[in-house]
């Protein structure tokens, strides 16, 4: 089962959020570096998930790596790390 969430967010989406979040502090993180840890292919990643991330305002994608979004802490109902928050206009 796909367990899609209201925001059309499916278990795999949930997994690189987080992983951006948590364990990257909101980015930015490089493809290869963020595939590795969901453990799924760089190209999956660029092809399948991202792109939709993208077009919700959740993450965005820049030449140092793909970032967490303001909409995206606000979907996860947490404040963005100190280091992020300039970033983000928070």
């Amino acid at each position: 089962m796909l367990e899609i969430d209201k925001k059309g967010l499916d278990s795999m989406d949930r997994k690189i959020i987080q992983a951006i979040t948590h364990k990257f502090g909101g980015g930015p993180v490089g493809l290869k570096t963020l595939a590795m840890v969901v453990s799924e292919e760089p190209d999956t990643i660029e092809e399948v998930y991202e792109p939709y991330l993208i077009r919700e305002g959740l993450i965005n994608r820049t030449p140092k790596g793909r970032i967490a979004t303001t909409l995206l802490y606000e979907y996860l109902n947490e404040t963005p790390p100190p280091s992020l928050q300039q970033k983000l206009g928070f």
